[in-house]
């Protein structure tokens, strides 16, 4: 028998060794592909060239290796990766502009971001940043946040606390430690907690990249849990592992604050998918320069100097399959007219439930492993965006580069359940969660741009249902009650932001307006109107599902990448492009990426006489 065990071990060992450490294709990461930092472009008309090329039949590059649904930075990133090895992609995006949720759109001279507001984990020569330098050709800079990057606000005006939330590995901890003095031993087993987490995420990127035989093996054996302790906590709720760590309330609200990135209240999130972002955020915090459109506008010109395209306004409404029942190409909505483009890869980043309930025709939405799939799955929960537009500067305002979470009391999970489970007009009055941040405070480049003006991003989530009588309206002009309801969030969330900034008066707003989960659906083709794609709860980090739903569909020639494949987010859709390319490319680009990052960091140090 326990030559048996020792069998299997060891041959455990070397498929691990060999599908995870080995590799055959080409290496997007060989060189270090950076070049002298180039003149930053304000200009809107000429970024514009880059970002909104409209789709025509006859822009369409010949002889295509790929074809890419959505331009994300799930899409946009991986069809870098494939133009580094030389692939020739098309990427065709439904909207006007590139970028998904890194767009940004310009209303009475105010721009805003929607969906960049702080990103972690980008110290130099790290593999978050050596890979995001690699590809943007290192012309993508990024400016630090203020420290404290968050404040957490709880309470109402008349019992508000407000606790900073500072970076650094042991600022983290020592601050929240003078914040609640003999809570000690608490933050420190939290801290130990989701940094044992957090290096435990290895082992998920490996079940979606290894062969399917070996990664049910590791499920079905229960070596997952056993492997790493990111799945062995997997299981247990942020609520749970918090309310053991300590009685204090006000605590087990800033253990959990920052649930709002990822979209599940404590009771229902992962306490690993929890670790990762107050892991991902412990070294600091960091906002494009420029703005979120720099992210896209540098990918572009890698995609296009490799022969392919990035278009917009082309709307793919089907994948078309071969009598195999083979993936090659899509078919574009051109006004009434169906464009066909070929290729011999379909890769979607349009999200697991689009690409599976939408795209597919009939008879292949029904195959049993793709309703397996999707069984597994369910959407995430709708996001409701303010956004604002200021007369003033960040100093006349109060405004840092920082954000603020502001909560109306500290019981987290009876509040948002409360707010869900209620009707739609009760529950516009009395938004319990509300994210606060200025793009244009962080941005150093903002001032030049629009002297004298500033913005506020505000986000929050709500039911789709509130909305969804209303889809079908034009998004520019719907219908009187709809505008009724929208108004009815944006005045309760004002008074909120007005309380919190003493500096803002209303005789100060130029421009404000909302997008609710239906504007998410129009503009980023979200199913249910939800910003971090499928949903990100207990289940969706269950071993057989982190297996299951992989980069290879069962449809040959028919990849997914984005944030339905890893995790949600700026950065999860970035793993979710690498692992994707890991599947194509046969060969681990996460590896990859850390050995760049690694030499990098050996060559600098060399030069510097280190």
């Amino acid at each position: 028998m326990l030559i048996s065990v020792a069998i299997i071990f060891v041959g455990l060992v070397i498929f691990i060794f060999k599908y995870v450490f080995g590799s055959s294709g080409p290496n997007p990461f060989e060189t270090d592909s950076r070049e002298p930092l180039k003149k930053m472009v304000h200009d809107r008309k000429e970024k514009n060239k880059v970002l909104k090329q409209g789709f025509l039949a006859s822009k369409v590059p010949d002889n295509l290796d790929a074809i890419i649904i959505g331009s994300g930075v799930g899409g946009l990133g991986l069809a870098v990766l494939l133009a580094k090895v030389g692939k020739k992609v098309l990427v065709l995006e439904q909207h006007d502009r590139a970028g998904g949720c890194c767009h940004t759109f310009t209303e009475k001279g105010f721009e805003f971001d929607v969906g960049i507001h702080y990103i972690g984990d980008l110290l130099d020569h790290k593999p978050f940043r050596c890979m995001l330098d690699q590809m943007t050709n290192g012309q993508l800079q990024w400016e630090p946040l203020d420290n404290p990057f968050d404040q957490v606000v709880l309470g109402p005006p008349e019992n508000r606390r407000q606790y900073p939330i500072y970076s650094g590995r042991t600022r983290f901890p020592e601050e929240l430690k003078k914040c609640f003095p003999g809570e000690e031993k608490a933050i420190d087993e939290y801290m130990r907690l989701v940094k044992k987490v957090g290096r435990g995420i290895w082992l998920l990127a490996m079940l979606k990249i290894c062969p399917a035989p070996l990664a049910k093996f590791i499920v079905y054996t229960g070596l997952a849990r056993r492997l790493s302790f990111f799945f062995e906590m997997a299981p247990r709720s942020l609520t749970d592992v918090v309310n053991g760590l300590t009685e204090n309330k006000d605590l087990r609200a800033v253990f959990t604050y920052i649930f709002g990135t990822y979209g599940n209240m404590p009771k229902d999130a992962s306490f690993s998918m929890h670790s990762l972002l107050v892991t991902h955020y412990l070294n600091g915090a960091w906002y494009p320069k420029g703005g979120a459109t720099e992210i896209a506008y540098h990918m572009i010109p890698i995609i296009e100097k490799a022969g392919g395209a990035v278009l917009v306004r082309a709307p793919v409404n089907r994948i078309l399959f071969n009598d195999a029942k083979e993936a090659c190409g899509v078919s574009v909505m051109k006004g009434q007219e169906e464009i066909h483009v070929r290729a011999p890869m379909v890769i979607s980043n349009a999200g697991i439930f689009n690409t599976y309930q939408k795209l597919l025709p009939k008879e292949l939405q029904s195959m049993p492993a793709i309703q397996k799939q999707l069984s597994m799955m369910k959407n995430g929960e709708g996001g409701l965006s303010v956004f604002l537009g200021l007369t003033g500067t960040k100093e006349e305002l109060g405004l840092k580069a920082d954000n603020y979470w502001i909560f109306t009391e500290n019981n987290f999970d009876e509040l948002v359940v409360k707010y869900l489970n209620g009707k739609r007009e009760e529950s516009a009055t009395n938004v319990p969660l509300l994210f606060v941040a200025s793009p244009s405070a962080k941005d150093p480049t903002w001032e030049e741009r629009s002297p004298g003006k500033s913005t506020l991003s505000l986000v929050s989530f709500a039911n789709y249902e509130w909305f969804e009588e209303w889809k079908d309206d034009k998004a520019t002009n719907r219908a009187h009650e709809y505008k009724e309801l929208k108004q009815a969030f944006i005045d309760s969330i004002l008074e909120v932001l007005l309380s919190v900034f003493p500096k803002i008066t209303r005789d100060k707003i130029e421009y404000i307006d909302a997008g609710t989960p239906i504007t998410n659906t129009h503009y980023i083709g979200a199913p249910k109107g939800e910003i971090y794609g499928a949903d990100h709860g207990i289940s969706r980090f269950s071993p057989e599902l982190s297996a299951t739903v992989r980069p290879q569909t069962p449809l040959k020639n028919l990849y997914l990448t984005g944030q339905d494949v890893f995790l949600c987010g700026f950065a999860g859709a970035l793993a979710g492009a690498l692992t994707c390319g890991s599947a194509i490319l046969n060969r681990n680009l996460h590896l990859d990426s850390i050995g760049l990052a690694k030499k990098t960091k050996y060559v600098n140090s060399k030069l510097k006489g280190e």
